[in-house]
């Protein structure tokens, strides 16, 4: 089960689904960064998302998921959105997550971390790179992180020396976005800026391998794997 709250962001509502543990805590805390399938129309529609916060809650995180797409009418095209993105933009819909989430009642404001799939890698890779709040960050085949999002906007890749936290990067081998010169990219750049970093790679698995609402891209085997490699790596940097 999940609550929703409603931050206004210059005027525009944004809802966080917020889940909590079982218990008393202190618990840490994850910012999910939401993928565009189905979520872009509104989180409580897209069952991945809601598992994902489900299934961190259960494992002992408190989870703030903010809809970064409040910005836009939800039955606005997906291609519209991803277009018209902006970075600074997204910088005030996640400050606004991560307060929200160190203010939940039993959340250890010291031990937050990011994470996100698909269009939400990226995110988390932004988030981690302009927020040295976090302490752990995981990017699962996120794309565009060699490009800015809105005038001006640097690439995120090229923040790569600000990001202050253990990565964890998940990514499949047949995916197209990033494809694996991308990704060969992506660790260079945090190899280089000395970040500590583990990147996964899946031989067989496409883009959106952990979302089981698309039977086309869903590896099972690869998934389930990738999940315990994300749990284990919040466990050691975040518990």
């Amino acid at each position: 089960m999940y609550q929703t709250e409603i931050a206004q962001i210059d005027g525009s509502p944004m809802d966080i689904l917020l889940f909590r543990p079982e218990g008393d805590g202190p618990f840490p805390g994850l910012v999910v960064a939401q993928h565009i399938p189905i979520a872009h129309e509104g989180l409580q529609k897209d069952p991945f998302t809601i598992d994902i916060g489900e299934r961190l809650a259960k494992a002992g995180y408190g989870v703030a998921i903010p809809f970064i797409f409040h910005w836009w009418p939800p039955e606005e095209d997906r291609l519209v959105k991803r277009d018209e993105f902006r970075d600074d933009n997204l910088l005030k819909d996640l400050d606004a997550a991560y307060a929200t989430l160190a203010a939940m009642d039993g959340i250890n404001e010291d031990r937050i971390g990011i994470m996100g799939h698909c269009w939400g890698g990226r995110v988390s890779w932004v988030g981690a790179a302009t927020n040295p709040g976090y302490k752990a960050a995981a990017i699962m085949y996120g794309g565009r992180v060699k490009v800015g999002m809105g005038d001006g906007a640097p690439t995120a890749i090229s923040l790569a020396g600000n990001i202050k936290c253990p990565v964890l990067g998940i990514f499949g081998n047949d995916d197209k976005n990033p494809p694996p010169e991308d990704v060969d990219d992506y660790e260079a750049a945090l190899k280089d800026a000395g970040v500590d970093y583990t990147f996964h790679r899946y031989d067989g698995a496409g883009h959106g391998f952990q979302d089981f609402c698309d039977e086309d891209r869903y590896r099972k085997e690869a998934s389930d794997d990738a999940w315990t490699k994300q749990l284990a790596f919040f466990e050691a940097h975040l518990k």
